[in-house]
């Protein structure tokens, strides 16, 4: 068992080899925190961590004693206006309007194992040895109210899972105005702040910042966890790098509002709060009733951010994602909307498909455009019935001409919009999340469903499933292209208002669970106008993403770079499209688009029928090549090497869970002038054995064998040498300039 209680302190030790996590009951009956990190040797008491201060202003819960203040106390789940004046974990209302807490430790439980959380995604265990769970329940008598703590350990992993759960006894009931899923006190402020931020077209860029007093924060108030902002934040040491150096993740399995806040006390010490947003959230228990929160995830590695990003990559593939499709090899597919857009037929479609089979695309992906009367954005959204006229034997008949085709068939789907021009709108217009007695804005021609309603799940459910019964449809992409803006349940009164963006993602999910438990064999891809809900909660449903609306292979290098802190290659969506690209219209070649697009699920998104027949033999190649190694590129160690973030530069790498072989990319942005010599420190190989390295396109120059550490320690030269001299051939030159390498240990 990891999970130790010592009955004399009073504390909870929690531990495998790699961290250990420490609680202490205090003498006020509430939790304190005692240490988080590296895995420290247990014992009876470790009391002597925690610091009781004297200070000036400080206010005491004990008469006649000024060393014990909760204002000065780290804790585990913190309530303001008890002492604590910090932002809290918590807070509930009752009848009378007073906030006034005191929850006090009444029992505690340890099992091997872990549950699952009602209506909610989390990560798992496939047998009871892989993790203990430590659950704590709190009780304030005055307002017979429950919190229930829930902390899981998994045995080989530095991780550990947190949430709460509140339950109400009190008969004119009470009110949950905040409910974080966690909370963590560290002892200082020397850290800094790695968070993921950007916009449509350039999600998750990491951005550093080092912690100072007073609050810094990433958040989303948008419905969807958001292009702007991820749900993930890092704290790192100063000298923490890739490579070395202590890093602490923290992760919310969930898709809608959500706020990751560092506080820094006037006395250095750091709160992390991460949780539901608590803006517009006002949730209403009756007695009997309970509310639950999402499951925050942390990390510990003193190796490195690296190692924390390789800690988060095995536990949410195999551990978040799930079904069938968890461990399969993925589909290589085209989609046709940069091909096509809503301009499209039958013909066209199957002239597309018919290419991409000479070629070995295993996957067709009709897009956007084969509904209702939808030829452009402005309508049809909610009417989920094939357009006959573009399709004349409907999905049902084209998916099965596809088929015979020898190719999987998928579809575009955008379930939670509808347009003011549609059929769906006219009948319910009282559907929309909108107050309709006033002006209510509109994004992309189209309005938000209310999810929150069962009726409108239901009324979803049954034309999706309707589609999915009548045609072979194996691939489901998933679309969400605005975010939530006038916030309002129609028909539904005060109290309800509170709950509903936070109903509105369990209706997501239920949604997503029902289409799943009737069609499992379906591979789902979520998708919210590219990356705006590329988030842990997604991947319990979907296990893989669309990572950005945009697939310049330049620009992918930085957003697929910045999305692997926290998520896995497979969870990536990653295709090759046109050149010129459509998004930002610069040029770069064929062989640098499947590069990068390599390193994800791969696709294409282009109109294969207008490419030359060098082209077209070149894809061929990139297609036998990612069928050769998808395996390695969905279940391997990815490590990142070079970031494009601090110069012209980039590199990563996917090391074999065996060490057996493994792929380098390097990638140059800018062609410079007498450029100096580059040379690239590969990562995770063993010290002492041989490696033998060659690049995988072009000529397939063979390096020779090469020991592992002088792969990581003297490095690996990509230089190209060329003298750039006018006149003089230059293979490898130019802006956008890739090279890849595969490596094998050898005896």
């Amino acid at each position: 068992m990891a999970i130790r209680f010592h009955q004399t302190s009073k504390e909870f030790h929690l531990y495998n080899e790699k961290i250990s996590y420490i609680i202490k009951i205090l003498e006020n009956g509430q939790l304190g925190h005692v240490y988080y990190g590296k895995r420290i040797t247990d014992r009876e008491d470790f009391g002597y961590l925690v610091e009781y201060v004297s200070r000036d202003m400080a206010p005491y819960p004990f008469e006649g004693r000024s060393n014990f203040s909760l204002e000065h106390l780290k804790q585990e789940y913190p309530a303001f206006g008890s002492g604590d004046t910090r932002y809290p974990a918590f807070e509930l209302e009752s009848g009378d309007g007073s906030r006034v807490v005191d929850f006090k430790y009444q029992s505690h439980e340890i099992y091997a194992g872990k549950k699952g959380i009602e209506g909610l995604p989390s990560v798992y265990v496939e047998n009871e040895n892989e993790a203990d769970t430590l659950e704590v329940v709190l009780e304030d008598a005055f307002l017979k109210t429950r919190i229930v703590l829930s902390y899981s350990i998994f045995s080989d992993r530095p991780v550990i899972t947190r949430h709460a759960k509140f339950a109400c006894d009190k008969e004119d009931g009470i009110t949950l105005l905040n409910c974080m899923s966690g909370c963590l006190d560290l002892p200082d402020m020397e850290y800094e702040m790695v968070e993921l931020a950007g916009a449509w077209g350039r999600e998750r860029y990491p951005q550093t910042r080092k912690l100072g007093y007073g609050t810094q924060a990433v958040y989303s108030m948008r419905g969807c966890s958001s292009h702007q902002f991820n749900p993930f934040l890092m704290l790192k040491r100063s000298n923490t790098d890739e490579h070395q150096g202590e890093a602490i993740g923290c992760s919310l399995i969930y898709s809608g509002d959500f706020l990751a806040q560092v506080e820094v006390d006037n006395f250095d010490v750091t709160r992390v709060v991460m949780g539901i947003h608590p803006n517009e959230f006002r949730w209403e228990m009756a007695k009997g009733e309970s509310f639950q929160t999402p499951e925050m995830v942390m990390v510990y590695s003193d190796r490195g951010m690296n190692q924390m990003s390789r800690t988060f990559h095995d536990l949410y593939r195999t551990r978040l994602a799930r079904g069938v499709w968890r461990d399969k090899a993925r589909p290589i597919l085209i989609n046709n909307w940069e091909a096509t857009y809503f301009d499209f037929n039958e013909e066209k479609i199957l002239r597309i498909a018919e290419k991409a089979k000479e070629i070995g695309v295993e996957l067709f992906v009709l897009d956007d455009g084969w509904f209702g009367k939808r030829n452009k954005d402005n309508a049809s959204l909610g009417d989920w019935y094939p357009n006959l006229n573009k399709l004349p034997g409907g999905i049902t008949g084209l998916a099965r001409k596809i088929e015979e085709m020898g190719m999987k068939f998928g579809l575009w789907f955008e379930p939670e919009m509808t347009n003011k021009d549609s059929a769906l709108f006219r009948a319910h217009p009282d559907w929309l999340l909108a107050d309709i007695r006033r002006n209510y804005c509109h994004s992309r021609n189209q309005y938000v469903l209310d999810f929150s309603k069962s009726e409108v799940v239901d009324y979803i459910y049954g034309q999706m499933r309707k589609i999915l019964r009548e045609a072979p449809v194996s691939y489901i992409k998933w679309d969400m292209n605005r975010a939530f803006s006038e916030v309002f349940s129609n028909g539904n009164d005060r109290a309800y208002q509170g709950k509903v963006r936070h109903n509105y993602i369990l209706g997501v999910y239920s949604l997503y669970e029902r289409l799943i438990q009737e069609f499992p064999d379906v591979l789902f891809e979520s998708c919210a106008s590219g990356g705006a809900r590329f988030d842990p909660g997604m991947l319990h449903y979907a296990p893989q993403a669309w990572t950005s609306d945009d697939t310049d292979a330049v620009e992918r290098i930085k957003i697929q770079y910045g999305t692997s802190y926290v998520y896995p290659l497979s969870s990536m969506g990653s295709h090759v499209s046109a050149s010129p690209n459509h998004q930002i219209f610069r040029s770069t070649s064929l062989e640098t688009r499947g590069n990068v697009a390599y390193f994800g699920t791969f696709g294409y998104e282009l109109d294969i029928t207008k490419l030359t027949e060098k082209e077209l033999e070149q894809m061929k190649e990139q297609i036998t090549f990612m069928k050769q190694h998808r395996d390695l590129i969905q279940k391997g160690e990815f490590y990142r090497l070079e970031s494009p973030f601090k110069g012209n530069q980039a590199a990563w790498e996917v090391v074999a869970k065996d060490g057996s072989e493994g792929l380098m990319a390097y990638f140059r942005v800018r062609q410079p002038i007498q450029g100096k010599l580059e040379r690239i420190y590969f990562s995770g190989l063993e010290e002492t054995k041989a490696y033998e390295v060659r690049e995988c396109f072009g000529e397939k120059t063979d390096f020779g064998v090469h020991y592992g550490d002088e792969l990581m320690y003297v490095g690996f030269s990509v230089s190209d040498c060329s003298s750039g001299l006018v006149g003089v051939a230059r293979t490898g030159q130019g802006d956008g300039y890739s090279r890849l390498f595969h490596f094998r240990k050898v005896n």
